[in-house]
């Protein structure tokens, strides 16, 4: 007769087979080329790894979002002192990129699972009544199981997670540029928004010294009463116009404080003047930073990795996968001594049990679906090439057009306006120029200083968004202060 003792170690050995066959199964498993998935890659294109990367990505400083200010830090309200502490303020407090971080721990978490084997499966089977054996009375049947899939497919899949992460981590460094570009594009339109008003409010009182000659002239006899009532119609005008952009501004202060999550009607100041930032690259130099640089080419490159290990992973679904299993029944010491059988031992068994993918139409038609994602995927990269080919290109021509805008007006356009008006406004208080004629000159000169101002902005604003089509500041040689038109 064997002893109890003697049958829980053999219990114990089995369990421990089926420990070290799911160790054996953690362990990554590289993957060789596939022939069906080589069909559908460029030649110069290899099967790549991704988790030394995606463990540097985790730990990366590059994310920048400390964890403590996006779960813990309440928002606080904003000093606005200047326009890096306004960018600041939005890379902590943007709910998409707070957003974004958190799929991308989400994801990171999800490929460091899916490569792991399935639980295993204990059960027992209790006999309400005993079968009787002639070594004994058999009461119960206790099993354990653990399947087992293939494991170049549980390394594949495990490769598809982690490219989907680094893809959700150069997502989230395209929304920061995003974001970045949006804080200043309407950091400068206020600019360009106060510095309309204040060339409305400076023409006003132009204006209104020009009203006051009017009825000068009117009360001595030289002039008719139709000249004040001119200036008066050109006045209201003024109001109108400064009506306009006071709703301009306010629609872009709201903006910008929904890009710093900030209540909407927060104010936001901007100095008297910004930096005029001429631009110094060619489109190809922009372009070739970007193709470095950029995170929606790399969050798509990404995204075309993934698909490819999807190829791999649709191939290797047609593999079997293996259950092993165990069986213990635990049986009475209720026999007579015989020697043909040893009474009260408990039996135990090992089995193997295997799939067996039948079904060639659905693994095939897995695996064209995999395929055409990846077409798909490589079509929208080549297609994100050409748009911001393209779209470097238009930033850039206008961004030199608003460059030479800006220095017409300064140097020729404004200087020879403001001569013109005072030339007439001598010759209007001789009485040899009529008033209409000044105020004509007036209208020029306050389109030609808004027109000047636009420029400017149009010139920050083009600047602002060649940074982000490159995916980075581009250091800039030549930067000055615009000197006001007004003075």
């Amino acid at each position: 007769m064997i002893h109890p003792r003697t049958n829980l170690i053999r219990f114990a050995y089995v369990l421990s087979i089926f420990s070290a066959a799911g160790c054996a199964a953690n362990r990554p498993a590289k993957v060789d080329s596939v022939a069906g998935a080589e069909a559908v890659r460029p030649a110069s294109e290899k099967l790549g790894t991704a988790d030394d990367v995606l463990q540097a990505s985790f730990n990366d400083a590059q994310l920048e979002i400390e964890t403590e200010s996006v779960y813990e830090s309440p928002i606080q309200p904003f000093q606005y002192s200047s326009l890096e502490e306004l960018e600041q303020t939005a890379l902590n407090q943007n709910p998409n990129l707070v957003r974004l971080y958190r799929e991308y721990l989400a994801a990171s978490s999800r490929s460091r699972y899916v490569d792991k084997l399935p639980d295993p499966n204990v059960g027992a089977n209790v006999f309400i009544e005993p079968i009787e054996t002639a070594a004994g009375s058999q009461r119960a049947n206790i099993t354990a199981n653990q399947t087992i899939p293939w494991l170049s497919k549980l390394s594949a899949e495990e490769q598809r997670a982690c490219f989907e992460a680094l893809a959700i981590s150069a997502d989230y460094r395209a929304e920061r540029l995003r974001v970045l570009a949006g804080v200043r594009v309407g950091w400068y339109r206020l600019y360009v928004i106060d510095k309309q008003i204040e060339t409305t409010n400076a023409n006003q009182q132009l204006l209104e010294s020009l009203i006051d000659i009017a009825n000068a002239k009117v009360t001595t006899g030289t002039a008719s009463q139709g000249d004040v009532l001119l200036g008066t119609l050109e006045l209201s005008r003024l109001e109108e116009r400064l009506l306009t952009y006071h709703r301009q501004r306010t629609a872009v202060e709201a903006e910008v404080n929904r890009l710093v999550t900030q209540d909407a009607e927060t104010r936001i100041s901007v100095p008297e003047t910004i930096p005029v930032q001429s631009p110094q690259w060619t489109a190809g130099e922009i372009y070739q930073v970007a193709l470095e640089s950029q995170p929606d080419f790399q969050a798509a490159q990404l995204r075309t990795q993934a698909t490819r290990w999807g190829i791999e992973v649709a191939r290797l679904s047609r593999r079997p996968s293996v259950t092993l299993s165990a069986n213990y029944f635990p049986t009475d010491d209720n026999r007579p001594i015989s020697p043909f059988v040893n009474v009260g031992e408990n039996p135990w068994s090992l089995g193997v049990h295997m799939s067996i993918p039948i079904n060639n139409e659905k693994y095939s038609s897995m695996q064209n679906e995999a395929t055409w994602k990846h077409f798909a995927s490589h079509d929208s990269l080549q297609s994100l090439f050409d748009r911001y080919d393209a779209l470097i290109v238009d930033l850039l021509t206008e961004a030199r057009r608003a460059d030479e805008t800006a220095v017409l007006y300064q140097e020729t356009i404004l200087p020879q306006a403001r001569q013109t008006l005072q030339a007439d406004q001598e010759s209007y208080s001789n009485g040899t120029v009529e008033f209409d004629r000044v105020v004509q000159d007036y209208r020029n000169l306050l389109t030609l200083e808004l027109g000047y101002h636009q420029a400017i902005g149009d010139l920050a604003v083009s600047v602002a968004q060649i940074r982000r089509a490159a995916g980075q500041d581009l250091p800039i040689s030549n930067a000055v202060v615009p000197p006001s038109p007004l003075e």
